[in-house]
């Protein structure tokens, strides 16, 4: 009897990304706060921010911005040591918008993070509407002798939903800002929130489409959680009628369909974020990140005679 072959999933994963970069090596990312912040928080955009964002519920405890560079490092470092001592790491600048300052003062803090021993590339989180040309200049050649991936946060493809969000830039921007970056020898990722309220779910579909046609790399994928705190969880609260949120199975079955819209070389990062039960007002699912991971790719993975559990 011949023995049966998984599948192949139709997507490349994370692991398997850095991987192909650190071949033998295990590579973990240590999420830094370096001070920024974004153009809709300080003024020269807006006030509030991006109406979803509540920057407290994606940030882990060793990243404030109270601690310098390298004493984040190294606390980071000290969480996952014990259990895997021979860890290098990737700098991860995450929260708020971390290419939005003075040029010199970015670079200051990169080249912190990268001067410690253990660290063996970075990873920047930014908008697009935030990579003036000096910067991207300096990045291009920082490209020619570390890892680096630049991620972008898109959220949408839909105008009017970046608006509603208060995002203060277009898709458009996204779309020029990824190829010049791309342009530049630079891996890209970008961010997508899927289940903005106004979006339909051939909309939402739609920007797998989008995206597959702009030359990003990675891709990670956030369902929309209304924080505490924030705008919209105003708005959810005076009218929750206005949201859709889906229901586990529902994104599940979104997911899958978004993925085979997907061009299949894009790397997938997640699929879903969790956020700290605390500031969580909904959805509150009961399943953790893995545990979709896992349906998702037995969905993705599954023949067509078989059901989808």
């Amino acid at each position: 009897m011949t023995p049966s072959v998984s599948p192949a999933l139709p997507y490349v994963d994370f692991a398997t990304f850095l991987q192909r970069h650190f071949p033998g090596q295990k590579v973990q990312k240590i999420t830094l706060t370096a001070g920024f912040s974004c153009p809709t928080r300080d003024g020269s955009m807006g006030k509030g921010g991006c109406t979803y964002c509540n920057n407290k519920s994606f940030s882990p405890n060793y990243a404030t911005k109270l601690k310098s560079i390298t004493e984040q490092i190294d606390e980071g470092i000290a969480f996952f040591r014990r259990k895997y001592p021979e860890m290098k790491y990737l700098a991860y600048f995450q929260s708020y918008t971390n290419t939005y300052g003075e040029v010199e003062d970015c670079i200051v803090k990169y080249e912190e993070a990268l001067r410690h021993k253990d660290v063996v590339g970075l990873i920047i989180g930014t908008r697009p509407d935030c990579m003036p040309q000096p910067l991207l200049d300096y990045l291009e050649q920082l490209s020619k002798r570390t890892f680096l991936l630049v991620e972008y946060g898109v959220e949408s493809t839909c105008d009017r939903s970046l608006e509603r969000i208060q995002r203060g830039h277009s898709y458009q921007t996204s779309v020029e800002t990824i190829e010049r970056t791309h342009a530049a020898g630079i891996l890209v990722g970008a961010h997508l929130i899927l289940g903005l309220p106004g979006e339909s779910r051939e909309e939402m579909l739609q920007h797998a489409d989008r995206l597959s046609q702009l030359p990003i790399t990675t891709l990670k994928i956030h369902q929309l959680q209304i924080i505490r705190g924030t705008i919209m969880a105003g708005e959810y609260q005076r009218d929750p009628s206005d949201f859709h949120l889906f229901t586990e199975e529902e994104y599940i079955d979104l997911i899958v369909d978004f993925v085979r819209r997907l061009r299949p070389d894009i790397v997938l990062e997640r699929f879903v974020s969790q956020s700290p039960p605390a500031l969580l007002l909904a959805p509150r699912w009961g399943w953790k990140n893995h545990e979709f991971t896992a349906k998702i790719r037995k969905a993705l993975t599954a023949t067509p005679q078989e059901p989808r559990e």
